[in-house]
């Protein structure tokens, strides 16, 4: 079979990781809070439900750190931008 010729790869796609990764985040919070009222409900039925608000908790402070590296690799792509060290 003859080797075919790669065409080059596409620029990549701007988008606001930062909004998206907060809206993630404001959802796992969001879940957690509605969850709470419910946590005696859910540990009395076993089978671990109980551990579900933990779980949206849990989610949500590890989109906080989703949240600080998004907005650092943001300003580092802007800084080299400034700078004029725009990479491929």
């Amino acid at each position: 079979m003859p080797k075919i010729a790669l065409r080059p790869s596409p620029p990549p796609l701007e988008t606001n990781d930062v909004a998206i990764v907060g809206a993630g985040t404001a959802l796992w919070f969001l879940a957690f809070v509605v969850l709470l009222p419910f946590h005696s409900t859910l540990q009395a039925q076993g089978h671990g439900h109980g551990n579900w608000q933990w779980v949206c908790l849990s989610g949500g402070l590890l989109g906080l750190i989703g949240l600080w590296y998004c907005r650092a690799r943001r300003a580092a792509i802007l800084r080299d931008r400034a700078a004029g060290t725009d990479q491929p």
